[in-house]
């Protein structure tokens, strides 16, 4: 399993957009076969940063993603969505690997 990590420098006066944006990738992620753990808009501190995170089983599975996406009318929408309001001013992508797992059970106080 692999993660995308999607960090996004977003206009600060287009948070709404933005978060409408990253709402319509709540269906279409999932829709398209990979798993999102969510997207993240400002809520204090930086105004400008926001994250998109989901994971996939591996890089031929984000290929065969990615040719799902591009035929998906939701999917072109929402970027074009996004073009035409310009509220990201710049997007970073990068594959990571979880290196802790597995995860001890979580103590309760």
């Amino acid at each position: 399993m692999i993660t995308c990590f999607i960090r996004y420098q977003i206009d600060p006066f287009k948070q709404q957009e933005f978060a409408e944006y990253g709402k319509a990738w709540g269906q279409i992620i999932p829709r398209n076969g990979a798993d999102l753990t969510g997207y993240f808009a400002p809520h204090e501190g930086s105004l400008t940063t926001a994250y998109g995170i989901y994971n996939i089983e591996n890089l031929a599975a984000y290929e065969a993603y990615r040719v799902s996406l591009a035929a998906d009318p939701l999917a072109r929408a929402n970027l074009d969505f996004a073009r035409r309001e310009r509220f990201i001013l710049q997007e970073d992508r990068i594959f990571l690997k979880n290196v802790s797992l597995p995860h001890a059970p979580r103590v309760s106080p």
